[in-house]
């Protein structure tokens, strides 16, 4: 596999993880929050703002030209795509059955939204490739740092946990 596609995957999965990742804590729990701190007592429209920030913080950061402003559109849209697809996940999340209750069950819930999720993150890499192709040195840069999750893992930033009740990984991500 070439250097630059090597990059341009791992751009575009930053994009798509740091993104979604920042855009909402997942919820699980009888009050409905996971238990991850101030994040997961986000409401919907508190998540949708931390979204809307942190993409408008990304197409700020990387100040296209008029060029590359015509390309990002459709890569906007593919990132607000896994946005929505990742509340519906929370949602499905709520109601999926535990490993101990029905595991059959459980593991198709978890292969359905990791399908989905691939298939979102296959759409945000179609649909970035053009533009991070047409991005420069400094672009890719500073796409790298703005698409990564706020904080690494274990500094105060976002932390994936795993829940030995939803199985093997823990969660569908």
């Amino acid at each position: 596999m070439s250097r630059r596609l090597r990059a341009a995957i791992l751009v575009t999965g930053a994009l798509g993880l740091g993104l979604v990742g920042a855009a909402a804590a997942r919820d699980r729990g009888p009050e409905g929050f996971r238990g991850h701190g101030a994040w997961s007592a986000l409401s919907p429209a508190d998540r949708a703002a931390f979204a809307d920030a942190r993409i408008a913080a990304l197409h700020a950061g990387l100040k296209l030209n008029p060029d590359q402003e015509k390309l990002w559109p459709p890569v906007e849209a593919a990132i607000r795509d896994m946005v929505k697809l990742r509340q519906q996940r929370r949602e499905a999340m709520r109601d999926r059955p535990s490993m101990s209750d029905d595991a059959p069950a459980a593991l198709r819930a978890m292969a359905d939204a990791t399908t989905a999720r691939g298939e979102a993150l296959r759409k945000l890499a179609d649909t970035s490739q053009p533009l991070y192709a047409s991005l420069d040195p400094d672009q890719k840069r500073r796409a790298m740092i703005l698409a990564r999750p706020m904080g690494r893992h274990g500094h105060g930033g976002w932390h994936h946990h795993r829940d030995d009740e939803r199985g093997p990984g823990g969660d569908d991500h």
